[in-house]
């Protein structure tokens, strides 16, 4: 587990966090610009010094109570930055070999070679890192932070400075690696997307305190949250390709926990390949009962679990549960007037769009 208790007072903001977190999978620090994400994140890793503890195991890197403080630099702990920060007078091989020093070869726990080989920078090893690209510079970065074999890998808006062709590039490599890996990774994004595609843990963030935090499933089908999201409000499933139709190029994808499926544009994976998929608040209906020549073929039986004001006075937000996952669904609060929406009623969820994350 990853502990954190810190405080730390600015003028006109404090940032007070207590938090115990997975020492597995991605956990991500969303909010707006100023909330105190990547203040936390440099507290982490020794780089501010805020008040109070951080332990990563059974390593206390910070005890205030104890008097005892781990300088970043003897941190077990990689950094990575929106600019890439290369040494521009060497090539990328001599990059790499610039953290793998840093590490005694007893310390060596993840081998470069695989870190190489999960990012897909082999072919540029000989290229100066002027010469690469925005997503190139961003995975030698990466891979240079993990050839120190650090025990936890912090990322502060590693994708904010690329367009979207070159975030899509990279983010693959960011899921292959944690998969490949087991590494912890706390990443700091103010992007719904990213987070909604990679992280496994999710803690929401406003004004220096953490509103919310669980698993990202969890926390995003909340109803409080929203007025965060805006029009991105929306949940997050995991599930799998239970069955592919050729005819009509769909596939089904299963949600875990859940008694429901989704049919959905078929991207070409395997039956049981695991995927994640995003169900955004708008593209959500509810109806009363089953619904007939109607084109939205994804209707899901459940109940309602809780209403909530939206961003506008004219809009409601209704949670949906089916089996053990949810669903929101935007409507107008005259809709759900209407129909007389109550928690704990039953009602069919229809749902016209299903996004993979990709």
């Amino acid at each position: 587990m990853i502990e954190i208790d810190l405080r730390l007072a600015r003028p006109a903001f404090t940032l007070e966090v207590r938090q115990t977190l997975p020492a597995q999978g991605i956990t991500a620090f969303f909010g707006p610009s100023g909330c105190g994400k990547t203040t936390l994140l440099r507290a982490i890793a020794g780089l501010e010094r805020a008040q109070g503890r951080v332990a990563m195991g059974d390593a206390a890197w910070q005890d205030d109570a104890r008097g005892a403080f781990v300088p970043a630099h003897q941190r077990s702990l990689g950094y990575v930055i929106q600019e890439a920060a290369l040494f521009p007078h060497l090539d990328v091989r001599r990059n790499l070999d610039y953290g793998l020093k840093r590490t005694r070869a007893e310390e060596r726990r993840i081998p470069l070679d695989q870190v190489i080989e999960l990012l897909g920078i082999g072919h540029l090893m000989q290229r100066r890192t002027t010469t690469l690209s925005g997503g190139e510079r961003q995975r030698v970065a990466i891979a240079r932070a993990l050839a120190t074999s650090p025990r936890l890998l912090l990322m502060d808006e590693p994708l904010a400075a690329l367009d979207m062709q070159r975030k899509r590039e990279v983010l693959p490599y960011l899921e292959g690696l944690q998969r490949e890996l087991r590494l912890p990774i706390l990443y700091v994004s103010h992007a719904i997307d990213e987070v909604s595609r990679l992280a496994d843990h999710l803690l929401v963030m406003e004004e220096g305190r953490v509103r919310a935090a669980g698993s990202a499933s969890e926390v995003l089908s909340r109803l409080d949250l929203p007025l965060t999201l805006g029009d991105d409000a929306g949940v997050v499933l995991d599930g799998v390709v239970g069955e592919r139709d050729p005819q009509w190029h769909l596939a089904r994808l299963d949600v875990e926990g859940g008694a429901c499926h989704f049919w959905a544009r078929d991207h070409g994976h395997a039956v049981g390949r695991r995927v994640r998929l995003r169900v955004l608040a708008r593209d959500v209906s509810v109806t009363c009962a089953p619904q007939t020549g109607t084109s939205i073929g994804n209707q899901l039986h459940g109940e309602v679990e809780a209403l909530a004001d939206d961003l506008h006075p004219a809009l409601t937000l209704v949670r949906v549960r089916v089996g053990e996952v949810a669903v929101i669904a935007r409507l107008s609060r005259r809709s759900a007037h209407t129909l007389a929406l109550t928690p704990g009623m039953p009602v069919w969820a229809q749902v016209k769009t299903v996004a993979l994350m990709e």
